[in-house]
């Protein structure tokens, strides 16, 4: 491999330096995280040959939990893309010009998280290679295809909002690295597309954020809502409800602002950007994180009121199954560590600094995983209509190492693909100017008319 002379790079300024030597040095511990996160992938291939050699008789779904963890890990993922829209949409319109920095990190991971959530879906049929029946005999009446539809479009728009905002630094990397891989070069070249950083092109490119910022909206708010109504129109305790729409999406804010939080921490430490990502922007993290968790609150209030206060049926099983039975002490757990405790704690200020808000963000992380695990697999375990004289196995579900590999494969996916993001490309914008307003260019384009 060709040594890499960072001395010869053409930095045009210590903030170019600073936000792109990263890309031209490999440090060891970049290699062993790369190494560790391809053994783990490695394992979950294995894991998935079996499940498509044996089928899914190698995990523990069955007729009554017939979801499992693979669609814990959907909603998920689904829910850490919506921090793309969190940052690049809400923020940026309400001009909260303290996330600038955060955009791209945002968009990475919204990225990552969306093209994580669609393969995963694949995963969990037992015949993948029926998927494309989905496509091909289209039943519109169905929710399924809604979500695929919904998936594919904000896939699709998140890739534009991270190109869009990573072009004019592209075109930086074309321009200022000249002793990187051949490789690196042709990608540049490529994806720069001819920019040359003219008022025109910058104008143009403005317009486009601002258009997909407003398209995007609705279509992040519609992923998680569909997903919700693939669970309110299926027949389960738990899962008629109207309230899953609202929840879903309060949810999803919650969990990708901690996401935010901790990809924050390692790349201010790991890269070294303490100038660029200060202790401010981990105070307002927090507090924003206090607000998106109090409304994620008073949503999950209102999902337990009602049926707690009946108490009927199925609906009063389930409740009773999650307070004070068999998944109490993790529904305890998640609701108190990963959510009542946070808000309480964050409150104070000394919380909202780097190391300790790492911690409450890493438990935020933790129990939202958990509740989607909580409102999948116990809710499938108490249908409607149950199958009379059934096997033991369909009325408890514990996942097998097949299951597990896979979800572990699927998080160290997703990490992979951040790392690759933010190895090849500028972690945080490069330039610090604002793109051109339209008007601009009018009397730039009346001062030359050649353009």
């Amino acid at each position: 491999m060709k040594k890499i002379d960072i001395t010869k790079q053409k930095y045009e300024s210590p903030r170019e330096k600073d936000l792109m030597k990263h890309i031209v040095e490999t440090s060891w511990r970049y290699k062993l995280w790369m190494g560790f996160l391809l053994v783990v992938i490695l394992i979950g291939m294995w894991a998935y040959y079996r499940q498509v050699r044996y089928g899914l008789i190698v995990t523990a779904m069955r007729d009554f939990t017939s979801w499992g963890i693979y669609i814990s890990n959907f909603v998920f993922f689904v829910a850490v893309s919506l921090v793309g829209s969190l940052f690049s949409c809400i923020l940026k319109l309400n001009k909260n010009y303290w996330s600038k920095p955060l955009v791209r990190v945002s968009e990475v991971i919204a990225v990552s998280a969306i093209i994580c959530a669609a393969v995963i879906i694949i995963i969990d049929m037992g015949r993948p290679d029926r998927f494309f029946n989905v496509i091909r005999y289209m039943r519109i009446q169905s929710p399924i295809i809604w979500d695929v539809i919904i998936i594919s479009t904000y896939l699709i728009l998140s890739i534009l909002l991270l190109y869009i905002s990573v072009l004019p630094d592209i075109a930086l990397c074309r321009d200022r690295l000249t002793e990187v891989s051949g490789w690196k070069k042709k990608l540049y070249r490529f994806l720069a597309i001819n920019w040359i950083d003219h008022p025109l092109q910058k104008a143009k490119l403005e317009k486009m954020s601002k258009i997909l910022a407003v398209v995007v909206l609705p279509i992040a708010f519609a992923i998680h809502t569909v997903t919700s109504w693939l669970f309110a129109t299926t027949w389960r305790p738990g899962w008629d409800s109207t309230n899953l729409g609202p929840y879903f999406v309060s949810g999803a804010f919650m969990a990708g602002a901690a996401v935010i939080i901790v990809a924050m921490y390692i790349v201010q430490k790991q890269l070294k950007l303490q100038k660029y990502i200060t202790d401010s922007h981990f105070d307002k993290m927090g507090k924003l994180l206090v607000l998106l968790s109090l409304v994620y609150l008073y949503f999950n209030i209102n999902e337990y009121l009602g049926p707690a206060f009946k108490m009927v049926g199925l609906e009063g099983e389930h409740i009773v199954e999650l307070f004070v039975g068999h998944y109490a002490p993790m529904y305890w757990l998640v609701q108190i560590g990963g959510l009542v405790l946070p808000i309480v704690l964050l409150l104070f200020k000394w919380f909202r600094k780097p190391l300790p808000i790492l911690i409450i963000s890493i438990c935020v992380i933790l129990g939202a995983w958990f509740k989607r695990f909580l409102i999948v697999i116990p809710t499938l375990q108490h249908p409607y209509l149950p199958i009379q004289d059934v096997d033991e196995s369909y009325l408890t579900y514990h996942p097998t190492f097949e299951e597990w590999a896979i979800t572990f494969a699927s998080f160290a996916s997703f990490l992979f693909l951040i790392t690759i993001l933010m190895k090849i490309f500028p972690v945080l914008p490069v330039k610090q100017e604002e793109i051109a307003p339209e008007s601009n260019v009018e009397s730039n384009l009346l001062q030359n008319e050649n353009l």
